[in-house]
């Protein structure tokens, strides 16, 4: 065959290799989109609090106008779900705030934004919150202002300090805590930890936030920046009220001596942590210490395990899942903006204990708080401290101009520790465990149970979720419950993943939270 024939047939084939490529490419796409149009859509169950309750005492009002007890202006109030319902920004814009110079809602047109890759933010769902009147309710408001009365203690000491004691005799007495137990009862080694497996197991803090990062051709150590002991703020009523209005904060960070960096080894380093941190940062270091311990430590199905010839990365490597973290990134947030602006609107814990001390402290003002809240010896002793019974908050400026439930932290540690999973080896035992010394200085040798990377993994989940509430931003289920919808789209986005390469890969198999085992193929 001539040669210029030949030519023309190779091309002739090319193109139609081509067009075959981009059919394939389209229909990869398109089958997925319909794939998650035609998923049942799921309800959004939400508390009543905000119809049920006078004032709006239990709704997301932070940044409108406040009347001297705290409440939001009705009016306002009425032209904020108008812009909620229409989503234009325009109507936003006409929201009145409560201080003119003060701080704007925090992005609420996330709410509607689409997403890429995964279920829409609109198709997953998650739990109603905790009613105000609860005791669910009681024991998470409880628990929060626990762990801002302890923030000082460091996590070493936890077994050993007269205030962690108290404090785990007092949640002991609620009927309806939903954190982690032994036999049934908190213990100092279950005291503020997660749900997942294994999360009890060794020290507090997840080894991915103690051990040195690689850094390019470096090594960083984990250490941070982290205020003086009792450094609290919005103690004060007024300082409270103007907060609630979306005043700038007067108060400031004070920092320990020359700022000497320590590691994690209390709440408030934790607190200062997780109030300073980028959105994946916390992930991607993980990723690298994984990678730090050898192939052995990718997953059981990385394809790349039992081949010579060819090498993983940048597919199946570390890079693959910094890819994917980031990715996850943005959209984890837009499924928790859905949730937190158009389904819930759940106030944020300083809001609770505003609503307490006018309660206890004005005598004609009575709200719906449930007994056991009320009950707490941790109110005397937030009072004997500041005469209020206002939560001590560890960042002057309180918490974020948005809604609590779920917490944005948590739904992107739940997918973004999902994702980490799907790439590393669960079983994979911890090499060389360290936990912190009592001043937070030096790490030390962990010599007890063996860790792995399932349950460190779960654990830095609940570290960077649970640690907003050492804050005094959030409560535990909308860490919880947000680790577990952001889970839920991780899944989403792996099942489209998992049919896009082109080695001999079985997929992707980890377990879930809560400890059941997921296969994706």
């Amino acid at each position: 065959m001539p040669a210029q024939v030949q030519d023309n047939a190779s091309n002739a084939k090319a193109e139609v290799a081509n067009e075959v490529r981009a059919f394939l490419a389209f229909k990869l796409r398109s089958d997925a989109a319909l794939q998650s149009m035609l998923e049942p859509l799921p309800k959004h169950p939400h508390s009543d609090d905000e119809i049920a309750l006078d004032n709006y005492i239990n709704s997301y009002t932070k940044g409108l106008p406040h009347d001297a007890f705290g409440l939001v202006d009705a009016s306002a109030y009425q032209q904020y779900l108008h812009a909620l319902s229409t989503g234009k920004s325009a109507d936003f814009e006409k929201i009145p705030k409560g201080d003119p110079d003060g701080l704007g809602l925090r992005n609420p047109l996330a709410a509607y934004s689409f997403v890429m890759k995964g279920k829409d933010p609109h198709a997953l769902s998650m739990p109603e919150a905790p009613d105000f009147s609860s005791q669910w309710q009681a024991a998470e408001a409880t628990e929060v202002l626990w762990k801002a009365i302890v923030r000082d203690v460091p996590f070493s000491d936890y077994a050993q300090d007269e205030d962690i004691r108290q404090g785990v005799d007092d949640l002991n007495k609620l009927s309806d805590f939903r954190g982690p137990t032994h036999n049934g009862k908190i213990t100092t080694q279950t005291l503020f930890r997660g749900v997942g497996k294994s999360e009890t197991s060794g020290p507090y803090i997840s080894q991915f936030l103690l051990m040195p990062v690689p850094f390019g051709a470096t090594l960083v150590e984990q250490k941070y920046d982290v205020p003086i002991s009792g450094n609290d703020h919005m103690t004060n009523y007024d300082e409270w009220l103007h907060i609630q209005n979306g005043g700038k904060p007067s108060g400031i960070t004070v920092f320990t001596p020359e700022k000497e960096p320590r590691y994690l080894f209390n709440g408030r380093a934790l607190a200062q942590y997780v109030l300073k941190d980028f959105v994946n940062m916390a992930y991607v270091n993980a990723a690298q210490i994984m990678a730090g311990f050898g192939p052995q430590a990718y997953s059981k199905t990385n394809p790349y395990n039992t081949l010579s010839v060819q090498a993983r990365s940048p597919l199946f490597g570390s890079n693959h899942a910094i890819d994917l973290l980031s990715s996850m990134s943005m959209a984890s947030q837009k499924v928790a903006w859905y949730q937190k602006w158009l389904v819930h609107r759940r106030a944020r814990p300083e809001v609770f204990y505003g609503r307490v001390h006018n309660h206890l402290t004005l005598e004609d003002i009575s709200y719906p708080i449930h007994q056991e809240a009320l009950e707490s010896s941790a109110l005397n002793t937030v009072f004997n401290r500041n005469a209020t019974y206002l939560l001590p908050m560890a960042g002057p400026e309180g918490s974020p101009l948005h809604p609590t439930y779920p917490a944005g932290h948590a739904v992107m540690a739940g997918a973004a520790v999902t994702i980490l999973k799907a790439f590393f080896d669960g079983d994979f035992p911890i090499p060389n465990p360290v936990m912190t010394d009592s001043e937070g200085m030096t790490l030390v040798p962990y010599t007890g149970e063996t860790l792995t990377i399932e349950s460190e993994l779960n654990k830095l989940a609940s570290n960077i979720s649970l640690g907003r509430n050492f804050a005094g931003v959030h409560y535990r289920s909308d860490g919880d419950l947000g680790i577990v919808l952001g889970e839920e789209y991780a899944i989403s986005v792996l099942k489209e993943l998992v049919d896009t390469y082109g080695e001999d890969f079985e997929g992707f198999r980890f377990n879930r939270f809560d400890g059941t085992a997921i296969v994706i193929d």
